[in-house]
């Protein structure tokens, strides 16, 4: 399909594009969430003072062109800089539509700052569509043991430590991961700090350990939907599930998230009731307003169920 600018600009109310007066991230468009039609390509996030936009596909060169020159007009002068990448390249390289690519800049979540990675890794190390979850996890942390599963860069155990919880336990594969989650909780001290574990390992080979480390009041579920060697949602998420009544307490809160546009809430539902078939369902978290879905099971999918 050939994508047309001044459609682009009728389609999304381009002239009425504003950026959040209040501090902390924001998706400007979701084109991903296949509400604009021909716009599906890309996304555009600010995090003050930078835009960031992700490219999946190569965009038209005329389009773009008229795009990014639109775009730098409206925001230049309150963007320092706007870094695009081209997530369908395998590098996932990034250039400058203006300003500079600088090591400093964060994610301002509320109270919260996350440190960003614009490096060149497909992932920046924050995903902002998952502000509702760690909202969610502040209103319950206080005084409560945490585990945090498949952790990254453990933004869920920073909400929880500035919430009051006892214990949190962050566990991970990658150790590049872990070492950004103990930044980001040196980015956000508390006054009494939770007792905090980082453990990188195969979570499906560390049940033993988590074991000992338990029983959690609150567990968090957020696994890559496919890890080519690791995880693959459709064959290993039960395997997580039928784990969960040896981990928690009667009572216990469990967070179970799935973020595969192939897989929908159904899917979710179905592994809980054969594999952990004790727990409850209370409810599914909403999204962020900016990140509006044409479909919601093709959308990212937060269920909040209690033993």
């Amino acid at each position: 399909m050939v994508t047309d600018f001044q459609e682009f600009e009728k389609l999304t109310c381009f002239s009425d594009w504003q950026l959040a007066a209040e501090k902390g991230a924001q998706r400007l468009f979701h084109g991903r969430g296949q509400c604009y039609l021909g716009f599906e390509f890309f996304t555009i996030d600010y995090f003050e003072p930078l835009l960031w936009i992700v490219l999946y596909r190569e965009p038209e060169p005329e389009f773009w062109a008229q795009f990014c020159a639109a775009l730098q007009a409206k925001f230049a002068k309150e963007c320092t800089a706007a870094i695009v990448q081209n997530r369908y390249d395998k590098a996932s390289s990034s250039y400058c539509l203006w300003g500079e690519n600088l090591d400093s800049y964060l994610a301002q979540e509320g109270a919260y700052r996350f440190q960003l990675d614009l490096s060149g890794k497909q992932n920046i190390g924050y995903f902002m569509d998952m502000q509702p979850a760690r909202a969610w996890l502040a209103e319950r942390a206080e005084g409560r043991r945490v585990l945090n599963l498949f952790s990254y860069t453990c933004a869920f155990s920073v909400a929880a430590e500035q919430a009051g919880a006892a214990s949190i336990v962050n566990i991970d594969m990658s150790k590049p991961a872990l070492s950004v989650g103990r930044e980001n909780h040196k980015l956000n001290p508390v006054a009494r700090a939770s007792e905090l574990r980082f453990l990188s390992h195969n979570i499906l080979k560390s049940w033993g350990r988590l074991k000992k480390l338990g029983p959690f009041d609150i567990l968090i579920c957020d696994p890559p939907s496919r890890q080519l060697g690791s995880f693959d949602a459709i064959n290993d998420y039960k395997k997580l599930v039928r784990q969960f009544p040896d981990l928690l307490p009667e009572g216990g809160d469990i967070l179970v998230c799935l973020n595969a546009p192939y897989l929908g809430q159904a899917f979710l539902e179905s592994v809980m009731r054969e594999y952990c078939p004790g727990a409850r369902f209370v409810s599914r978290l909403a999204g962020r307003d900016d990140f509006p879905e044409a479909d919601s099971d093709a959308a990212l999918k937060v269920l909040h169920y209690r033993l």
